[in-house]
């Protein structure tokens, strides 16, 4: 671990204070000075290795709280459950992890993973056997029979891709105490799901309280937290009365919802890169404005909630849903800031703020990372530009030109182009219905078949 300076800078601390110029030193792998202390101090250190950050934003790295490294920009949840393989899931995972901290990523919250495991990634990680972000982890997501947001695909019993089903009390106790005992981080609960015969009503909670009570007693008793999948304005009140330490999504809430959230101040990570993308992106990949306008509502539906909850002092937590070809790893774990500023009033700086300090809080790490003060570690970026002024920065790697996770620079070479897997992929014969008027045009005869030119 070697001692450096980042000189000629400009500083986002991470705690939503304007930028400043100065320098920062690194010692032992934290921050040991800032500013005018870091200078004075680094002339002391002869031979002290020096980064010129001239031009440049020095800041706290990314942290991504809902970003699912097992899925690999897969296309659906068929291609998860039925398509991936237990080893290669986790190998390709740790190629996809470089291309996070190109992005600036220092820190990543795995919600729940294909075979759960993400946990064996991020102890590679830890052990420097492969290079990646900081990880926590959940391992399979608790559902009960009724199923998570894939319905019918979900088995009714044991696990289906990243889910777990469980279905008595007893199952309850036994899976949370079995997942804290392999290495999960966090406990993760898909409260609400999608009923195929109810679809019409949107994403429904198919738990009740006392048992949502029991996985947090169960998991609290353990000194694990809980983090649960919410739509839905039942659902997220439920989480939060039964003592859910952070809410995904918790996107429908009504008034009693917000005011149980805003009670307990459980962070939120409402994970709206996807739906933004697809607002912005769908038409581009041919998808049907009816769809497009469902998932923009997801968005501007929350826009009250959700801004009156940070105002109120509710965590916002920044986190991509990065494992799906919408949202492919490397390319927009910087978007929800862009959200948060467009929708939900929020300032760059705040934005920032959320993605860096706040952030931190998924990592189980607040206080450790996510700032540039003496004391914390030193997770640190140098971008090209003045990021405040221009979120997308973070979204080129090419003006990403350190990274650097307990004072020890990363790799930030692209990885070696991939090759396709065998089966990997679910096999696609085209997004239309052959009909005859889409192979011959309307009011069109097919030529008549000439048999002397087959033979």
């Amino acid at each position: 671990m070697t001692d450096l300076i980042i000189e000629n800078g400009r500083i986002i601390d991470g705690t939503g204070k304007p930028a400043f110029e100065g320098s920062v030193l690194v010692e032992d792998g934290k921050v040991a000075a800032v500013g005018v202390a870091a200078d004075s101090a680094a002339k002391k250190k002869p031979g002290l290795r020096r980064i010129d950050a001239t031009g440049q934003t020095v800041m706290p790295g990314l942290i991504d709280t809902h970003c699912h490294l097992s899925f690999d920009d897969a296309g659906s949840n068929s291609e998860i459950f039925f398509q991936r393989r237990n080893a290669l899931s986790a190998l390709v995972a740790s190629y996809n992890a470089r291309k996070l901290l190109r992005a600036g990523v220092t820190g990543v919250l795995d919600p729940d993973s294909t075979f759960e495991n993400m946990t064996d990634l991020r102890d590679a990680i830890d052990a420097n056997i492969v290079e990646g972000p900081r990880m926590s982890c959940g391992a399979y997501a608790l559902i009960t029979g009724v199923g998570g947001t894939a319905g019918r695909l979900i088995n009714d019993e044991g696990t289906t891709g990243y889910y777990m089903a469980v279905n008595s009390k007893d199952e309850i106790v036994r899976e949370v105490r079995r997942q804290v005992k392999y290495g999960a981080d966090w406990i993760k609960v898909h409260v609400t799901g999608i009923i195929p015969r109810q679809a019409h009503k949107g994403e429904m909670c198919v738990w009740t309280m006392d048992e949502l009570k029991l996985i947090c007693d169960t998991a609290h008793d353990l000194e694990t937290p809980v983090m649960g999948h919410c739509r839905g304005a039942d659902a997220t009140r439920k989480a939060a009365e039964a003592g859910f330490d952070l809410i995904f999504h918790a996107t429908g809430m009504d008034d009693r919802a917000l005011q149980a959230v805003i009670d307990r101040k459980i962070p939120i990570a409402p994970a709206l890169t996807f739906q933004y993308n697809m607002v912005e992106f769908g038409p581009r990949i041919g998808t049907s404005d009816s769809l497009i306008s469902i998932f923009e509502r997801e968005i501007t539906d929350s826009i009250e909630t959700m801004t009156q909850a940070h105002k109120e002092g509710v965590p916002l937590l920044t986190g991509s849903e990065a494992g799906f070809a919408l949202v492919p790893y490397g390319d927009w774990h910087y978007r929800e800031m862009e959200v948060f500023v467009k929708y939900f009033g929020l300032s760059p700086l705040e934005a920032i703020q959320c993605a860096t300090q706040k952030s931190a809080f998924g990592l189980r790490m607040a206080g450790e990372v996510g700032t540039i003060a003496p004391g914390q570690r030193a997770d640190i970026i140098c971008v090209t530009g003045k990021v405040e002024e221009n979120l997308a920065l973070l979204g080129n790697p090419d003006n990403i030109t350190t990274v650097m996770i307990d004072g020890v620079e990363k790799d930030l070479s692209p990885p070696p182009r991939r090759k396709p897997l065998s089966g990997w992929r679910l096999a696609s014969i085209g997004d239309k219905r052959l009909t005859r008027e889409l192979a011959y045009g309307p009011e069109q005869e097919p030529a008549p078949l000439n048999v002397e030119e087959l033979h």
